[in-house]
C-alpha cells in the first residue's frame, strides 16, 4: 500500500496484525488499537473461542470483554492524512451494531405478524461481520432462535429463517452446550425430515457443532429416538455433499457408542449404506473412508451390525479391501472389524469367505509391516481363531502355512 503515497506512513496508522493502512481502527481493552476485520478474525477465531478469554496479539493478555472501541480520532487522521498524501481516503464504515440494537429487534421479531420481517433482518446483521454475530449471541438471541425452532406451532418458514440464523452464528461453546437437549435435537431431526436440501445440511452441521464437544452428555446421548438415526440413514443415502456428509458421520460416531443407539443405527440401515458408499468410492477424501471405517467398527461391536455387514455380498471384501489402501487409520479399524467378525461370527462359511476373498494374504501383510503392535495382535489372532478352516482348504496358499500359529 505505500506505494500509493508521496511519503512514508506513519507506523501507528498500521495494523499490527495486518501491517495495513486501518481503514475501521478499534482499541480492545488492553489499550491497543487494531484494524476491525483483522481483530475480529483473530479474536473469533476456532482456536480463541474454544477458551476462556482471547489474548491481545500484541500485549499477550487476556481479552475477557471483547467489546471493540472505534477509535473515531484516529480514523479521521488516517482519512485526512491519506487524501492529502495522494491516496484513496479510506471510507467512514457503518456505525457497529450495539446489544440494544439487537434486544430491540428481537422484541419486534416476537410478534408472530413481523417475526419474519425482524429474522431477516437479524440475519442480514449477522451476515455482515464477525463481532456482530457475536453481538446477537449476546444479546440472547441464541434461547429465541431456538424457541422458534422448537415451538410445534410455527411456519415451516419461521423455523427455516430461525435455523439458517443459529447455523450463521457459528456458536460459541457455552451457547451449543445450551442447545444440548433431547428437545433441540428433536426439532432439528423434524427439520431434516421436512426440510429441503439446504435446511437438512444446516441441521446436520448444527448437529454435530452441539454433540461435538468435550463434555458429553448421557442423559441426551442414551435416549436419542429410532428416527434420529433414521433420517442420518437418509441423508447419507442422498449423499449431499461431502462436507455435511462428514458431518453426520461424525453425529453417528459421537451418538452410536451410547445405550441402545449400536441397535438403533443398524435397523435404521447405516450398515448397508456404508458399505455401499466404500464401493462406490463417493470421495478421494481419505477422511470420509476413514470415519465410515470407525463408524462400521462401532456398529459391529453388536452382533445385530456384524450380521447386516455379512448379509451384505460385499461387506467383508470391501473392508479388506481398504486395509494397506487408504491410511495407517483405515487398516487399523479394517483390522478391527474383520477381528470383531472373526471372534463372534466366524462360521464355517464366513471363514472360508474370508479366505476366498484375500483376507488372509492382507494379514499376513499387516503381520510384517509396521501399523501397530494392536492392529498386528490383532491380525495374528484373527490367524488363530481360522487357522483350522484355512490350513485344510486346497484354496489356501502354502507359502502362508508358516505365518499362521500352531
Amino acid at each position: 500500500m505505500a506505494e500509493y503515497f508521496d511519503s512514508e506512513i506513519p507506523h501507528y496508522f498500521l495494523c499490527p496484525i495486518s501491517l495495513e493502512i486501518m481503514k475501521d481502527p478499534v482499541t480492545v481493552p488492553t489499550g491497543i488499537t487494531y484494524d476491525r476485520d483483522s481483530i475480529e478474525k483473530w479474536l473469533f477465531s476456532g482456536d480463541n473461542t474454544a477458551t476462556a478469554a482471547a489474548t491481545c496479539p500484541v500485549t499477550k493478555q487476556p481479552i475477557i470483554d471483547l467489546d471493540l472501541t472505534p477509535n473515531i480520532t484516529l480514523r479521521r487522521v488516517i482519512q485526512s492524512w491519506s487524501a492529502e498524501h495522494g491516496g484513496q481516503r479510506p471510507p467512514t464504515p457503518k456505525p457497529a451494531v450495539t446489544k440494544y440494537d439487537i434486544s430491540k429487534t428481537l422484541r419486534s421479531a416476537k410478534s408472530p405478524e413481523m417475526q419474519i420481517k425482524y429474522l431477516r433482518k437479524i440475519r442480514s446483521i449477522s451476515s455482515s461481520n464477525l463481532s456482530n454475530r457475536r453481538v446477537i449471541e449476546a444479546a440472547g438471541a441464541v434461547e429465541f432462535l431456538a424457541s422458534l425452532i422448537t415451538y410445534h406451532d410455527i411456519s415451516i418458514e419461521t423455523r427455516n429463517e430461525a435455523l439458517c440464523i443459529l447455523f450463521s452464528l457459528h456458536l460459541s461453546p457455552t451457547s451449543l452446550s445450551s442447545l444440548n437437549t433431547l428437545d433441540f435435537i428433536s426439532s432439528l431431526t423434524n427439520s431434516m425430515e421436512t426440510g429441503n436440501f439446504e435446511t437438512r445440511e444446516r441441521s446436520t452441521t448444527l448437529l454435530n457443532q452441539i454433540l461435538n464437544q468435550p463434555d458429553p452428555k448421557p442423559s441426551v446421548l442414551s435416549e436419542l429416538k429410532p428416527r434420529f438415526f433414521i433420517e442420518l440413514a437418509r441423508f447419507l443415502f442422498d449423499r449431499i455433499s461431502v462436507k455435511a456428509y462428514k458431518s453426520a458421520l461424525q453425529v453417528l460416531i459421537i451418538t452410536s457408542p451410547w445405550g441402545r443407539n449400536r441397535i438403533k443405527a443398524v435397523e435404521a440401515g447405516i450398515v448397508h449404506i456404508l458399505i455401499e458408499l466404500l464401493l462406490s468410492n463417493y470421495t478421494p477424501d481419505k477422511r470420509v473412508s476413514e470415519m465410515i471405517l470407525m463408524l462400521l467398527d462401532v456398529l459391529c461391536q453388536c452382533a445385530e451390525g456384524r450380521a447386516q455387514l455379512l448379509a451384505h455380498g460385499a461387506g467383508l471384501a470391501v473392508v479388506s479391501k481398504k486395509i494397506l489402501r487408504v491410511s495407517t487409520l483405515a487398516s487399523e479399524r479394517a483390522v478391527k472389524i474383520l477381528h470383531s467378525i472373526a471372534r463372534f461370527s466366524a462360521t464355517p462359511g464366513v471363514l472360508q469367505e474370508m479366505l476366498q476373498i484375500g483376507v488372509v494374504a492382507k494379514l499376513s501383510i499387516v503381520i510384517q509391516v509396521d501399523l501397530g503392535s494392536k492392529t498386528k495382535s490383532r491380525s495374528w489372532e484373527i490367524m488363530k481363531i481360522g487357522a483350522k478352516a484355512w490350513r485344510s482348504s486346497p484354496c489356501f496358499p502354502e507359502k502362508l502355512i508358516s505365518l499362521i500359529p500352531s
